[in-house]
């Protein structure tokens, strides 16, 4: 008989949960919503919020809007959504994730404290993806100053003669990025100062060591999880690498029947912008094929 076992340890993290939960009760009022961006990088979950009501709007939707309340998702704003806001009436509702509130601070005072020096010449260094949501908020703390690096190969293009101040988006590889303070620390002038700050959310780094063992328990692994979400990405590379018998799905209509053929076990897991009901319906699908 085919047993299923959905992972415990997926599911929302703590920012996506609270910025749901802010959302669902300002819609149960019966009051227009907007939210700049999708709530959370899973299209399934967005579709449920917009059947009740929330209005998804880019920034240039929001500059034509006045006298609105706009929800800001957990992957927080750069500091000119915020005088957007004040400049047209707009009740911001405030769903930033408090550990990308605390980065968003710690790089604030870092770029202050090098504007009050301009002749130490530092670097500030976000190890993060380009153009995400979140990354684009921590720039924006520094007037769009900071250095953003995808990737290990990128660290090699710093100037190593210059201070170096590094942070990571708070979703990103940990081993990654302990490598890319190892080679910074191999290569940076006996004159430059370097410092780096663990930025990283432990809830989301500790689910790679939890996802892993998951994954090696089960013949199929279904990782659930919207294509856009940064977090999954690293977290159904990591499934694969440990069960190559991996398939990453947006919902249960992605299953194939063949997958399944001659599978005594299937493990279901997804990403911290993965709902719970989400990986259940999978379950579902499977039991009543």
């Amino acid at each position: 008989m085919l047993q299923i076992e959905i992972d415990n340890g997926s599911g929302f993290c703590f920012g996506v949960t609270t910025a749901i939960q802010k959302a669902e009760e300002e819609l149960a009022k019966g009051n227009t919503l907007y939210c700049l961006g999708d709530i959370v990088h899973n299209g399934m979950e967005c579709d449920r919020l917009r059947q009740m009501g929330l209005v998804t709007i880019n920034h240039d939707e929001m500059r034509q809007l006045h006298d609105v309340k706009v929800l800001l998702r957990a992957h927080g704003e750069p500091p000119a959504t915020y005088e957007l806001a004040r400049q047209n009436h707009i009740e911001i509702i405030d769903a930033t994730c408090p550990v990308v509130l605390q980065l968003q601070k710690k790089i604030k005072r870092q770029y202050e404290a090098q504007c009050q020096q301009p002749s130490a010449n530092s670097q500030i260094v976000i190890f993060g993806k380009k153009g995400h949501a979140e990354v684009l908020g921590l720039v924006g703390q520094t007037q769009s100053s900071a250095i953003v690096i995808e990737s290990f190969e990128e660290v090699k293009k710093l100037d190593f003669s210059r201070d170096i101040y590094l942070y990571s988006q708070t979703t990103k590889s940990l081993d990654e990025f302990h490598h890319i303070i190892e080679y910074i620390q191999q290569h940076i002038s006996a004159d430059a100062t370097f410092k780096s700050f663990d930025t990283i959310c432990r809830s989301v780094a500790n689910r790679m060591p939890n996802i892993s063992s998951f994954a090696a328990k089960h013949d199929l692994i279904l990782f659930v999880c919207g294509r856009k979400s940064s977090n999954g990405k690293v977290l159904f590379n990591e499934c694969l690498r440990v069960n190559p018998n991996t398939h990453l799905i947006e919902g249960p209509d992605e299953i194939s029947p063949q997958w399944l053929e001659g599978i005594r076990t299937v493990g279901i897991c997804g990403a911290t912008s993965t709902p719970k009901w989400l990986m259940e319906q999978c379950r579902d699908a499977i039991l009543e094929g």
